[in-house]
């Protein structure tokens, strides 16, 4: 009896799944604070050089003043005559006036990180990325040693305490170093719990509940992310807000428990008829113990079997050998590569569009809710290729015309259109970032989906540091960082015509499968045109045998 059958009898869709639900949303809510806190301690207001004669003028005197030179943000005054700036021959600004955002301080402003300092908060976030490279195979590794639950709690008290000691940071070194800290947590504190809920809830209600779930709950914590930064006034103190309640992890072993499935594959059979049992107890399932024991039998033969007759020799490096694989795989890192630095750089670049910068991040962040439905509705029609080409090439477009809008137009008069432009934006890449992980999912063999998927994974948050200085680009041509992510994701988007579609194919097994898989399939075959096309044939041949 194996475990999807004795689950179903102590309940895959009870109260025990609703709690667990409940906490992955928390999860989420810590998750998207915790990625995004590198976004809100760096927003920069508008600021300009400091002259004694200004230190008491309106911000629209100032910026009338500085409007009138070069390079308003970083030009040094000698004197102001008649309302008419003098630049300074010699010198640089050491001072600034800013025009703080409802009194906001952030770390650029703390810092003097700005003008000729301004890329050290770049090279500091891109640590973060650094980070979660090491983080990811570290707790990786520890998950599959001590359990998922316990890595769980770990990984989600490192990246708080990575943020708890960003707030003491008073230069570079020290922020640099704490932000790799935080990161360490990215990704593993999301994966985790969601390997959790995925075990323990039922097949049928998989997908509905994990990309709603992270849908309303990741926008939650974005939506709200912006104002508790706003309300407590300082990078600093928001770093607090964001940190102290990931402490909530602490309770999780009191309501679920570990994942059934790794102990089964570790042998520890007894924890896991314990798990089943609890899991049975909490939705109220009464479950004889002839079940347990058929359970624990089914799986100590199982594994005597495997143990016996494993001769697999398959490994991630594997996928590189035979030519077929060798080219779908790279141009799934690349793909992984490109898709990851969009979504940060579009989720992250809301600065110097017209509005403000904490007010467009919250509004855009709603993107997620409209983003998890158009997977759920879309992804099993037009298939899994279609949905990755269409929403990167899509993207792609509405970012280029963003690109152009900024370039072209005043962003002071058209806040509305840009802000409209940037929630479409972040909406098709929220969309391409979710079609990719079930499609890579699905196209790479069984035998080496984990190392393979986490390989993907780790390649792609370890390019994402690159992020930090395409948003960079921003200060020599405030178009720059779209026309770049615009021509990155059209490049993706023509890479996943090279891939072969999964919907609705039988999935690989092992590398040889692999090599094998969808090879009568054409570069420009998608399931949902050709369903159209036998639709057709059906509707001709009915009419002539009429």
């Amino acid at each position: 009896m194996d475990f999807d059958t004795v689950l179903e009898k102590c309940g895959n869709y009870g109260r025990y799944q609703f709690v667990l639900l409940l906490l992955y949303g928390c999860t989420n809510i810590l998750s998207s604070m915790h990625y995004f806190a590198q976004t809100l301690i760096s927003f920069t207001p508008e600021h300009w050089c400091y002259h004694e004669k200004l230190a008491n003028a309106s911000i629209s005197y100032i910026r009338s003043i500085y409007g009138q030179t070069a390079n308003p943000q970083c030009t040094l005054l000698e004197d102001i005559i008649d309302d008419q700036p003098v630049v300074s021959a010699v010198g640089v600004c050491r001072e600034w006036i800013y025009d703080y955002e409802s009194d906001y301080r952030s770390i650029t402003t703390d810092l003097k990180w700005v003008c000729d300092d301004a890329f050290q908060a770049a090279v500091g976030q891109s640590f973060f990325f650094v980070g979660s490279i090491i983080g990811t195979i570290f707790f990786g590794f520890l998950a599959d040693r001590i359990g998922r639950l316990p890595a769980l709690i770990c990984t989600t008290l490192t990246g708080a305490l990575g943020d708890f000691l960003t707030s003491f940071v008073t230069a570079l070194p020290a922020f640099a170093l704490f932000r790799f800290f935080s990161g360490l947590s990215t990704d593993t504190v999301f994966y985790l719990m969601y390997i959790m809920v995925f075990e323990y809830l039922s097949p049928q209600k998989r997908t509905f509940g994990l990309n709603i779930i992270t849908a309303i709950f990741y926008c939650f914590g974005l939506i709200l992310s912006p104002w508790y930064a706003i309300w407590v006034g300082s990078w600093r103190y928001y770093l607090y807000v964001a940190s102290l309640p990931a402490l909530i992890v602490l309770i999780y072993p009191i309501f679920i428990c570990e994942s059934a499935q790794w102990l089964i594959a570790t042998e520890r059979y007894d924890r896991a008829v314990s798990c089943l049992k609890r899991v049975a107890k909490f939705n109220r399932r009464v479950v004889e113990e002839e079940v347990f024991t058929q359970f624990r039998t089914y799986y100590e033969q199982k594994m005597a079997e495997e143990t016996k007759l494993n001769k697999n020799k398959d490994t991630f490096w594997g996928m590189f050998r035979t030519p077929r694989l060798r080219k779908f795989t790279t141009i799934m890192l690349i793909k992984s590569v490109i898709i990851t630095i969009a979504f940060d750089v579009i989720s992250r670049n809301m600065e110097g569009l017209g509005s403000s910068p904490f007010l467009l991040f919250s509004l855009t962040s709603i993107a997620y809710i409209p983003g998890g439905f158009t997977i759920i509705l879309l992804q099993n029609r037009i298939g899994r290729k279609g949905m990755a080409f269409g929403s990167l090439f899509v993207s792609a477009i509405i970012v280029t015309i963003t690109g152009f809008l900024i370039a072209f137009l005043d962003r002071e008069q058209n806040a509305v259109l840009l802000a409209i432009m940037v929630s479409l934006g972040r909406y098709g890449v929220i969309v391409s970032y979710d079609a990719e992980a079930q499609y890579a999912a699905e196209f790479i063999p069984t035998t080496v989906r984990g190392r393979g998927l986490a390989n993907i994974h780790v390649i792609g948050y370890g390019f994402a540091s690159l992020s930090s200085y395409i948003i960079y680009l921003g200060h020599y041509y405030k178009p720059l960082p779209s026309i770049v992510i615009a021509a990155v994701m059209m490049c993706g988007a023509l890479l996943c015509l090279a891939l072969p579609e999964t919907l609705n194919q039988k999935l690989p097994e092992t590398l040889k499968d692999g090599e094998e898989f969808a090879r009568h399939q054409r570069w420009y075959y998608f399931p949902c045109f050709d369903r159209s096309r036998k639709d057709k044939t059906v509707v001709i041949e009915n009419s002539n045998t009429h």
